[in-house]
């Protein structure tokens, strides 16, 4: 859970001091920054992009921008929030561009992605017991189904649901980045938690079917045991 200090990683005294020290020509600071944001950033661009390589080139682009316009940074908002700001409006250009559909692609339409993929484990790491192959193997396919699934959302909403489920952004903070009054936030971030669950349960309802698997090797390994008993059993006759 995050927490809310004078001295946390996402503080506007910190934020400040770091802007100050960029500005200043300290590359170090402007590295923790980047260090800091980087995967609020490109799950934000990833939400609108759709894909990987567009997303990264999209959060360079936007971290560019910040830093010509980092005089501006006042610390009202938090540093993240001004950030993903400007990586959202540089990935929506990149959109248009690639639909080449200029003006019909507008934040009314980006959408909310909110799912606690969040690394949960980061608090409790040193307690986990070693996981194995197959569970690891397991682990990355349901991981990759959330991410297909997610991907699948309606625009309006996928957005709002990275910021808030993934990032933990704040009601306030995600209509901020995003240009959008609360009760929207809110609604969008409801509807597509709504849209995932029934998209993951049709996908659940697809392998029942093949749930507790019987056929293959299992069934003959079966079938061949039984009738070896039963042969011994005709041959004590």
């Amino acid at each position: 859970m995050k927490t809310a200090s004078s001295t946390s990683p996402g503080s506007a005294s910190s934020d400040l001091a770091l802007v100050r020290q960029t500005l200043q020509g300290d590359d170090k600071a402007f590295e923790l920054i980047m260090r800091r944001n980087n995967r609020t950033l490109y799950r934000a661009a990833r939400a609108i992009l759709l894909d990987d390589a567009d997303a990264e080139d999209a959060v360079q682009e936007a971290y560019l921008r910040a830093y010509r316009a980092l005089g501006g940074f006042e610390g009202e908002a938090r540093l993240t929030t001004w950030l993903t700001r400007i990586v959202i409006n540089e990935a929506l250009e990149r959109l248009r561009k690639r639909k080449r559909e200029a003006g019909t692609v507008s934040l009314e339409n980006v959408v909310d992605l909110e799912m606690h993929m969040n690394d949960t484990s980061n608090g409790n790491a040193g307690g986990r017991r070693a996981e194995g192959p197959e569970s690891a193997a397991m682990r990355a396919q349901t991981r990759r189904l959330l991410e297909q699934k997610i991907d699948q959302l309606p625009s309006a909403f996928r957005t709002v649901f990275i910021l808030r489920a993934l990032e933990e952004m704040s009601v306030e903070e995600t209509a901020a980045c995003l240009d959008l009054n609360g009760a929207t936030v809110r609604t969008r971030y409801f509807r597509a938690k709504s849209l995932l669950r029934e998209s993951l349960a049709k996908e659940i309802d697809l392998v029942f079917e093949d749930a507790f698997a019987f056929a293959g090797d299992r069934c003959d390994r079966i079938v061949n045991t039984v009738l070896e008993r039963v042969r011994l059993l005709r041959a004590k006759r």
